[in-house]
């Protein structure tokens, strides 16, 4: 039989469902559990079933035999009320899930997950939270990180401004970890808070033994009633499980695909290490906002269309020309080493800033700084009117340039906007020469 009339037949026809017992024979490979879920339209090549030894595995069905040996029944969870041991003396936090979801109800005897993100659910999976806050928690989004986009931004910061203003004392936002570092920069720029905003999520999800998604929920409920009144990321600082690092949303970096420590501040140290619920600063002389220095206020105005642009050996000019063409807000270059591109490339962003587009320059490098005056291309793009941000991250340039964007059309205006340091995103031991052309 042919593939895709088998595989009509398993989803259409076949009398196997869900919570039954499934041999899958496949050439030199034999399983047998519980089937999970079959294919559907988004996962048209695997079913997932759960072995005796408690795990769960994806089988891809094209050449598989798959027999019923055991009629079951669809696993469902009965869930019990929640005593969430509301107390005036526990202070208030929010969670809100952007669908990066760092913790599910899963039962371990079936397999099965309960997917709603409510505080009941937090609560079940995390009891322990009770003991060290009040909490409320609601989905605002249900994407996968990568389908973020600057208008989830935006309506992110409206909900996170609202929790605020209804009196959280502090905001916790789970997230996908693939663009966690974008959104966290992105939120840094729109609210000026009161009280901490930590994003958080989980690289191994809550049904593995390695799942990172507890300790990370856990020293982040203390990182929101912490002092640190900023937007941050709070996540596993070692391969181990006891220790959490808290970086500033404008210096962090997802720095490895799969490591429960993949995020790491950039040019300079996490702010904090959270460990046995305790929360301690690391460098006293870092300067952050604390609990209660600014007055609560809301500005999410960004631009409709912002580049991001790698350079690269054989780069084509014509990628430049495209988002002047286009009519582009604005655009942030990777530039090589201490900021350069190529000639070709130098003259279609003369191009550009010379129709009035800002054009950003930051360093593809990780660690270290832009310096346009060492070389002949840096001080040529000098000229040109490109804007360098000393170090700040690329992504932390994007999202700044879209906000400022937002808030000018006036390429003068954004300039001062981009080499102003508003929320620790760059280094400000800079002379003042350092941002003056030749």
């Amino acid at each position: 039989m042919a593939y895709e009339g088998y595989l009509k037949e398993f989803l259409e026809l076949s009398d196997i469902d869900v919570g039954d017992t499934v041999r899958v024979t496949k050439p030199n490979i034999e399983h047998e559990g519980m089937l999970l879920e079959k294919p559907d339209y988004t996962n048209k090549n695997t079913i997932i079933i759960k072995l005796s030894s408690g795990y769960n595995i994806g089988i891809d069905v094209k050449d598989a035999k798959i027999e019923k040996i055991k009629e079951g029944k669809k696993p469902k969870i009965e869930l019990d009320p929640v005593d969430k041991q509301i107390s005036d003396e526990k202070d208030n936090l929010s969670i809100l899930s952007t669908g990066g979801t760092v913790a599910s109800v899963i039962d371990y005897k079936t397999g099965a997950v309960h997917p709603a993100f409510t505080a009941d659910d937090l609560l079940r999976a995390t009891p322990e939270l009770v003991d060290h806050a009040n909490i409320t928690a609601k989905a605002i989004f249900n994407i996968l990180s990568e389908n973020m986009t600057p208008q989830y931004w935006k309506e992110t910061a409206e909900s996170v401004y609202d929790e605020i203003n209804n009196g959280a004392d502090g905001v916790i936002i789970a997230h996908g970890t693939d663009t966690m570092h974008y959104t966290a920069s992105a939120l840094s720029f729109m609210i000026d808070t009161p009280v901490p905003i930590v994003l958080t999520g989980a690289q191994r999800s809550s049904d593995r033994p390695s799942s990172d998604a507890f300790t990370n929920l856990m020293a982040s409920v203390v990182s929101a009633k912490s002092d640190v009144a900023e937007v941050t990321i709070c996540m596993h600082s070692s391969e181990d499980d006891p220790t959490c690092a808290l970086h500033r949303g404008t210096r962090a970096r997802k720095m490895h695909t799969s490591r429960r420590d993949t995020f790491t501040s950039i040019n300079m140290d996490p702010l904090a290490t959270i460990e046995n619920n305790t929360l301690k600063i690391n460098d006293e002389e870092v300067s952050y906002t604390k609990r209660g220095d600014v007055e609560l206020s809301l500005n999410n105005n960004l631009a409709d269309k912002v580049a991001l642009v790698k350079m690269y050996p054989g780069m084509d000019a014509e990628l430049i020309d495209i988002y002047t063409d286009k009519g582009y807000d604005g655009i942030v270059l990777e530039g090589t080493g201490l900021g350069h591109c190529s000639d070709e490339v130098i003259d279609s962003v003369s191009r550009a800033t010379g129709e009035g587009i800002p054009v950003v320059m930051t360093s593809q490098c990780i660690f270290g700084r832009t310096n346009m005056n060492v070389y002949s291309s840096g001080r040529r793009l000098l000229n040109s009117n490109v804007i360098p941000v000393s170090d700040m991250l690329p992504e932390t340039a994007y999202t700044k340039l879209l906000w400022a964007a937002g808030q000018s059309d006036n390429v003068d205006e954004i300039r001062k906007i981009m080499q102003t340091n508003l929320k620790g995103e760059m280094d400000t031991t800079l002379s003042q020469n350092y941002f003056i052309k030749n």
